[in-house]
């Protein structure tokens, strides 16, 4: 976050986005590859609505008094900042490659330390500030920063230079790179994953780009001695780091989170949009613009395949983390009357053990605008009933449906009452 776009080769960040100007780029393509520049829209007001993210709410906290926070050693206030926004330690990720505001103090001996919830990320760089990128439900990320002696958070809007583009759905939003890979999902194969990142855990034999330096990567000297790193101890000096591990788990949920975050927001922007239009709200157009949002059902269809795992990259042998971070996520729940959860991973042969995203309980989600949360739900019934046919629904097999059906109608209370759990 905070990128300062360079003309290195390696674009390797978390939460960066292209150069490409935010002006004047027409719709008609799905969601992650369209932009219209709708910051300014009245249904959208990005810079002057109320925010209502965590760390807004956090902020307003210490503001009055309410919390403060406690330096402690050379992170200072980082790990105040986790514990106030429920933050867990062991998400802890961490990256080397130097394509941040903050690239003067990155190198592979002094990486960013990257943590995550679902609706907050936050970066700290040793002997640098803390950055923050915070979901807001409603209008996308808004990012802020924590200086080394403040208890303020500061509101960074010129972030949007990088982070609204293309590359982020269109959306204030979050983006994952590698080597030679400008944007990361779960859709990558790992054999491409994480170059300019370091990775703790095992990955058998599968190989990664993680862990080596990218002059090395460059120039293809990569070989195993960079795979199943047990910890960071004794690859630098750890001090100051509150985790000695960048869990591969983590990093693996961190991908597959953070283009849906940009694709519900996207979502939510565009029934935003319609519903003005619709009541004839006035707006200021640049010429030459498309202001024509994507037909909910199109836009959900995308949203919904992504949700599903639709053209997930298979993991071919079982993987494993290195820290607790699979156990601290999978007790978050909620559990279904059997004690199943949408937060349980599978790691065999894909990521989570009932292809359905856990980020269908998130704020993000349950704020979307009616028209948006109608439509994903109508789409996902489709599919999950098997109304929707179509070879990429092949790997959706019956039990994982019909397990999905009966987890979300005991643990989502909203859902419309065509739901039937019994005729999956």
């Amino acid at each position: 976050m905070f990128q300062q776009m360079r003309p290195y080769r390696f674009l390797v960040a978390l939460l960066v986005a292209s150069a490409a100007s935010p002006f004047l780029h027409a719709q008609g393509g799905p969601l992650s590859t369209t932009f219209t520049n709708w910051i300014n829209h009245p249904a959208i007001a990005y810079r002057s609505a109320p925010a209502g993210d965590p760390v807004s709410q956090l902020n307003q906290a210490l503001q009055s008094g309410r919390i403060q926070l406690k330096a402690d050693g050379p992170s200072g206030y980082l790990q105040s900042v986790l514990e106030a926004l429920n933050v867990p330690v062991e998400s802890q990720i961490a990256v080397f490659a130097r394509d941040s505001v903050q690239l003067a103090r990155i190198t592979m001996t002094n990486p960013r330390a990257l943590f995550f919830n679902d609706s907050v990320a936050v970066g700290w760089v040793r002997g640098g500030f803390i950055e923050l990128a915070s979901q807001d439900p409603r209008n996308g990320v808004i990012f802020y920063a924590l200086e080394p002696g403040s208890s303020r958070l500061t509101r960074r809007d010129d972030c949007l230079s990088c982070h609204y583009s293309y590359s982020t759905a269109g959306v204030p939003g979050m983006l994952v790179r590698s080597y030679e890979q400008f944007a990361v999902d779960h859709t990558i194969p790992i054999e491409k994953r994480w170059g300019g990142w370091y990775v703790t855990g095992s990955s058998g034999t599968t190989p990664h780009l993680g862990n080596a330096d990218l002059n090395q990567l460059a120039l293809g000297h990569v070989t195993n001695a960079t795979l199943n790193w047990p910890s960071l101890e004794g690859k630098f000096d750890t001090t100051g780091y509150l985790s000695s591990h960048s869990d591969l788990v983590a990093l693996m949920v961190f991908e597959h989170q953070m283009h849906l975050m940009n694709l519900l927001t996207r979502i939510g922007w565009e029934a935003r949009v319609a519903e003005a239009q619709r009541l004839k709200i006035p707006v200021f157009q640049l010429a030459g613009t498309d202001d024509t949002p994507i037909a909910m059902e199109d836009a959900a269809g995308e949203v919904v395949d992504y949700m599903l795992f639709v053209g997930e990259a298979p993991i071919a042998e079982p993987i494993s983390g290195s820290s607790r971070f699979r156990e601290r996520f999978e007790e978050q729940g909620p559990f279904d009357r059997h004690g199943r959860s949408l937060r349980q991973l599978d790691l065999r042969r894909r990521l989570m053990r009932y292809p359905l995203s856990y980020m269908i309980y998130s704020p993000l989600f349950e704020e979307l605008p009616g028209a948006a949360k109608d439509a994903i739900y109508r789409r996902l019934w489709q599919v999950l009933s098997g109304e929707a046919k179509g070879p990429q629904y092949q790997r959706l097999l019956s039990e994982d449906r019909r397990a999905i059906v009966e987890i979300l109608n005991d643990t989502k209370k909203d859902l419309p009452p065509y739901w039937r759990p019994g005729t999956i």
